[in-house]
């Protein structure tokens, strides 16, 4: 078992088929046990993207709403989600200044960092950050984190 915080632009493959979902539908298989972590800002961005999809023609809108059904279902059953406290807001503000992030993006790195030091803290494997963010992961890496980008599987 392996702790994982999973960003937007990486949980969308598991919803929307790309390059990586394969990587990503396994990652969250339960059989694999491992605990996916994402922000709350996931449930806004992942809605948002599965329906922009609906809106430019590139997927139905009858499968959009079944997807966001399903990632509704999962936010409640297979995702701790991890709230965007005061403590991260700040943190991620340092981050944007620091490593020139999108806002977003300095959430996402910002709630990882916290998890990454519970787990530190409760002596547990170290996080490992999930985006298809190069920027994103570039940072990420910066400040200590390991990192995946199930982009660079097929």
């Amino acid at each position: 078992m392996a702790v994982y915080f999973v960003d937007s632009s990486a949980l969308v493959k598991r919803y929307i088929n790309e390059t990586g979902s394969q990587w990503i539908l396994n990652l969250c298989n339960p059989a694999s046990k491992h605990d996916i972590v994402i922000a709350a800002i996931a449930g806004i961005e992942i809605t948002a993207a599965i329906t922009r999809r609906a809106k430019g023609g590139s997927i139905d809108s009858a499968d959009a709403a079944a997807l966001c059904h399903q990632f509704r279902v999962d936010l409640e059953t297979e995702y701790q989600v991890i709230e965007i406290s005061d403590h991260i807001i700040t943190a991620a503000m340092n981050l944007a200044q620091a490593q020139g992030l999108r806002g977003y993006d300095a959430v996402q790195l910002a709630a990882a960092c916290a998890v990454n030091s519970l787990c530190i803290k409760n002596s547990l494997p170290l996080v490992t950050l999930v985006s298809a963010d190069n920027e994103l992961n570039e940072a990420a890496m910066r400040e200590g984190l390991k990192v995946e980008n199930p982009s660079h599987y097929l």
